[in-house]
């Protein structure tokens, strides 16, 4: 699965690395290579980046489960006793 941009964001990100290089090192990068780079890192380490992510929110999600029925457990047959505990109040 290749990982896409937005057309917007692929531009902030091109002038991201633009200013990195600019602001960090001795050359600058054009909007070429620095578009170039760009499309080998969302190529190489992208997807590293991505499930990562998906690992995250699978742990998450299954953390979530397994505490669902504390959130929405009701105790069986509490009628009679919730009767009883009535009745002893009204004397």
């Amino acid at each position: 699965m290749a990982i896409e941009l937005p057309k917007d964001l692929r531009q902030q990100a091109i002038a991201s690395i633009e200013r990195y290089f600019a602001e960090n090192m001795e050359e600058r990068i054009g909007n070429v290579a620095a578009g170039a780079l760009l499309g080998f890192f969302l190529e190489e380490i992208g997807p590293a980046i991505y499930n990562k992510g998906v690992l995250d929110v699978q742990e998450r999600l299954q953390t979530r489960v397994s505490e669902i029925d504390l959130e929405v457990h009701e105790d069986e047959f509490q009628y009679w006793r919730r009767f009883e505990k009535a009745r002893r109040g009204k004397s």
